[in-house]
């Protein structure tokens, strides 16, 4: 395996196994392909054509300044300067998130190469924190071919995995990249519909984790990613939908448009709705209000901050004037990147030292393993908003704290 890259720095980091992201059993993976001799980094696309029969195009596609398109840069870059050294044949496979429509054109591109190489589309379905095995273990395998030779070459790429079960899905172009953008956008439907069911039920005084419950036991639903909180983020959902919703709009079909348009909205008011509740639990003035912020990366099991809702949050309380201390056991270098206008202290206890109000707002394990004797002494005030609901909230109640969380109304009467 030889493993590309335009960023001289980064592949002389990778080839002394120094990754440049958190993500579980990355390293230890990366560090024995090395020791075996199979994985190799270089800069020369020279060296890849020459190397390699199957080329896997896994380029960034960043959205647009000014909207929400896709940039197609990188992905376009990265064939233009491969296709025409490549002397065999050859097969170049999009692994990137592209608006439908990308991977015929880059066919007609290299059809015009006049090099004997052919594209196919083989879409990523890698969840941060469980990236490595979601790579070798998969559910599914999508492969958006135009031969039966790249089906079979890719079924051999994959002959692994699918030994193991997974399934082979072998469709156009054009369904897999739909299939990417599809499924982010139905879980991003769904978390965003729970989230509204959360507004629903703080006005009504109804608890979204019992409704959660409820819902999830239909067989047709299903449980998961039906956690009402803080919503989604990260460097994938939320530009996936906007690019998803600006393709969509040129191809003039409206009803995506305003079902993904409601999806983003929704999640986007989770964050506001977190930093009234603490303004709220301040007396209406969160000047100089010490703060506690528990996360910054979007999801436990990640270091990424990208479209973080915790630390947009923490940016919103810092607008109205607290005092903001965040900690995050892996994110807190890349936040400080980002915001350095925070204060990042290096423990739990330094960032709750003094805090009026203790958010917790990334669901790390630690987080929800919390209990309020182990915050009592150093706390200023017994205020704690729970925005992923990952709390026992009779606990905290029961030891005299202010318990908020998203989408618990007001107490109700116990059954009789």
């Amino acid at each position: 395996m030889l493993g590309v890259d335009t960023d001289a720095v980064k592949v002389a980091r990778l080839s002394a196994g120094v990754m440049p992201i958190f993500e579980p059993g990355l390293s230890d993976l990366v560090e024995a392909e090395l020791g075996s001799g199979r994985l190799r980094f270089t800069t020369s696309y020279e060296r890849a054509a020459g190397f390699a029969e199957v080329h896997f195009v896994c380029t960034g596609t960043p959205s647009l300044a000014g909207g929400g398109g896709a940039d197609l840069g990188q992905v376009r870059s990265c064939v233009a300067r491969l296709a025409p050294l490549v002397g065999r044949p050859s097969l170049i496979v999009g692994k990137s998130t592209v608006p439908v429509g990308t991977a015929r054109e880059l066919s007609g591109f290299l059809a015009g190469t006049g090099r004997p190489v052919e594209l196919a589309w083989n879409p990523e379905f890698l969840r941060e924190g469980s990236a490595v095995r979601d790579t070798l273990v998969p559910d599914r395998i999508v492969a958006g071919v135009m031969s039966r030779r790249a089906e079979v070459v890719l079924r051999e790429v994959y002959a692994g995995q699918l030994a193991a079960g997974a399934r082979f899905f072998a469709t156009t172009l054009e369904t897999a990249e739909l299939a990417k953008v599809a499924a982010n956008g139905f879980l991003a439907t769904k978390i965003s519909f729970i989230n509204a069911m959360a507004e629903m039920c703080e006005a009504a005084g109804g608890d979204v984790r019992e409704l959660s419950a409820i819902l999830g036991a239909d067989p047709r639903i299903g449980e998961r990613f039906l956690g009402a909180g803080l919503g989604f983020g990260g460097g994938c959902l939320p530009k996936d939908i906007r690019g998803f919703m600006a393709r969509a709009g040129e191809l003039g079909v409206d009803s995506v448009v305003g079902l993904l348009r409601e999806v983003d909205k929704i999640n986007l008011r989770r964050r506001s709705r977190t930093a009234d509740l603490a303004l709220e639990l301040a007396g209406g003035d969160l000047g100089g209000v010490p703060v506690c912020v528990l996360g910054a990366a979007f999801k436990p099991g990640s270091d990424d901050v990208r479209d973080s809702p915790a630390l947009d949050v923490a940016q919103i309380l810092h607008g109205m004037g607290a005092q903001v201390r965040v900690y995050d056991p892996v994110a807190s270098a890349a936040a400080a990147r980002v915001c350095p206008e925070l204060r990042y202290p290096a423990s739990l206890d330094q960032a709750a030292c003094g805090a009026f109000v203790v958010l917790l707002l990334t669901d790390w394990p630690q987080f929800a393993a919390l209990r309020p004797a182990d915050l009592a002494g150093i706390v200023s005030g017994k205020n704690i908003i729970d925005a992923r609901n990952a709390l026992r909230p009779e606990m905290w109640q029961s030891a005299g704290w202010n318990y908020r969380a998203l989408g618990i109304g007001a107490p109700a009467e116990s059954p009789r």
